[in-house]
């Protein structure tokens, strides 16, 4: 849904797009708090809830890439730096609800949260300049050489969140490490993420974003390959936990400056909908096809890690041509 929620991000502005997230949000949550079957699981926190977040998530970045163009890595790193905050709450806040009060009731004080947080996003998320009706589908942004190869590049995300799903129960398998501390280990990569969001993001309006996504997205396939594929201990997945949390997080939050670098200001709403629609592919495909693997390999994360680092390593030298294609010179700001 990027591409449709972008575009009318542009011909309205931020709030009324928000506006409808947010009422959506709130349904479908305390509507999956009383599913009790899996195709209303589907629908509530699959498709309704979903189609909330697209509808939140789009338009907060794009309006911050609106008010910012020196600084506007700094801005929107800070701006995804959020979502790594949550990352970091949510799940041990879960954790301890879920044993005191229940699923439903922790899923309606979830929503309680996620709301009040909504709430403060409509006040405050503007957006600056002219608005632009556009089409449904500019199929000018196919055309666009640099736009593309950045899309393909974004192949990453076939194998990027893929640590997230399953570094928890690598850890209770290889690393022998008991279900209550595993659990953590999620929290610490998300708080890896948090400063990977923001360190690198300041560091890109002076070096360069291009030049600072790139090897954010190869060290992080290269952490797979050479360390999570070896990291048997404690100390060692969760040293993994925080190197990749850092280089994902690096890579999140620096896609889409580079987006609206590459994109008039007008547009900036159509093109991260499309990048992310575009991504939107790998990103549903790679959890399942780890899954697979695992149980393929009966068990064994060795080709699942592989795949995941190999997709996220291939994807960094699409975004490299992408880079040359902007500037061949090795040392420019890009």
């Amino acid at each position: 849904m990027g591409g449709p929620v972008g575009r009318l991000f542009d011909a309205y502005g931020p709030s009324p797009v928000m506006f409808f997230g947010a009422l959506l949000l709130a349904f479908s949550m305390l509507m999956t708090s009383i599913s009790t079957h899996y195709y209303e699981f589907l629908l509530f926190q699959g498709f309704f809830f979903g189609l909330s977040v697209a509808s939140l998530f789009y338009p907060s970045l794009a309006a911050v890439s609106t008010h910012f163009d020196k600084y506007r890595g700094s801005a929107l790193g800070v701006a995804a730096a959020g979502s790594g905050i949550g990352g970091v709450v949510y799940p041990i806040m879960l954790r301890q609800l879920f044993s005191r009060v229940g699923y439903a009731w922790t899923v309606r004080a979830s929503t309680l949260l996620s709301v009040a947080c909504c709430l403060m996003s409509l006040v405050t998320v503007k957006s600056k300049g002219r608005k632009k009706c556009t089409a449904w589908m500019d199929v000018k942004v196919f055309k666009d050489g640099c736009f593309m190869l950045l899309a393909i590049g974004s192949f990453v995300c076939l194998g990027i969140f893929t640590p997230f799903f399953y570094i928890t129960s690598y850890a209770e398998d290889r690393a022998f490490i008991s279900d209550k501390t595993a659990f953590y280990v999620l929290s610490v990569m998300n708080a890896g993420g948090v400063f990977g969001r923001i360190a690198p993001a300041i560091l890109s309006d002076r070096m360069g974003r291009f030049n600072l996504l790139i090897p954010a997205a190869f060290f992080a396939g290269l952490s797979c390959l050479t360390f999570w594929m070896f990291a048997k201990t404690v100390v060692a997945v969760m040293a993994f936990a925080v190197v990749y949390g850092f280089l994902s997080g690096a890579f999140i939050s620096m896609v889409t400056p580079c987006v609206a670098q590459i994109s008039d200001i007008s547009e900036i709403g159509s093109r991260l909908g499309a990048l992310y629609t575009l991504i939107s592919i790998p990103s549903l495909v790679g959890g399942p096809i780890a899954g697979a693997l695992i149980q393929y390999q009966r068990g064994s994360y060795t080709a699942m890690i592989g795949v995941s680092g190999a997709s996220i390593t291939f994807g960094s030298f699409f975004i490299l041509f992408c880079r040359l294609k902007l500037n061949r010179e090795i040392c420019a700001r890009v």
